[in-house]
């Protein structure tokens, strides 16, 4: 959570892509844009089958849910890559406008961030290993800061044919307010 990939789908969207998803979670403070997921995923270690259903249409899936992948399915993965410390402090401010405890002392989020990075490390080189899958990771901080590179690269990825100009005007940079640059 928190790690860009609700920006990219909406760039995707605005692209012309056809997006999976089923508007039960509303757009809220923390994303107000939408969150474009789609409840199956939730139980994807469960139930794969539908994703050979959905070819064409993207879909968002966390990375710990990634080695659920089918692994005969063909895809074509945009893994978004966000600094694990904006990832923790974007978290860390929507339990509190949630009222949800913290459990962020210091080594505990040590522990976070390493974790964080070895998931991603994980799951790139799941992704590699596997047979007709393709991955294109896109840095959060380039996606906001040159949506038009971003959006080309993504284009360029999935075949060409998008909407390059839509999928870099869906990009909100005032959405950004976790930044590792900035003191905040």
């Amino acid at each position: 959570p928190r790690s860009g990939t609700s920006m990219l789908m909406q760039m995707l969207a605005a692209g012309g892509l056809d997006v999976l998803a089923d508007g039960l979670r509303k757009p809220d403070e923390d994303n107000p844009r939408g969150y474009l997921e789609f409840e199956p995923v939730k139980s994807l270690t469960k139930d794969s089958k539908w994703l050979f259903e959905a070819r064409g249409k993207a879909v968002k899936i966390v990375v710990p849910l990634l080695d659920a992948l089918a692994p005969d399915l063909a895809c074509r993965v945009i893994l978004v890559e966000r600094d694990p410390e904006e990832v923790l402090d974007s978290q860390e401010r929507m339990l509190i406008r949630r009222n949800q405890r913290l459990a962020a002392f210091p080594k505990r989020r040590w522990m976070l961030k390493e974790e964080y990075s070895r998931m991603l490390d994980r799951a790139k080189a799941m992704l590699t290993s596997r047979p007709s899958t393709q991955l294109l990771a896109i840095d959060h901080g380039m996606a906001i800061s040159s949506p038009r590179l971003a959006a080309e690269k993504m284009n360029k990825f999935l075949g060409g044919g998008l909407d390059v100009a839509g999928m870099a005007a869906a990009v909100d940079p005032s959405l950004r307010r976790n930044r590792a640059d900035v003191f905040n």
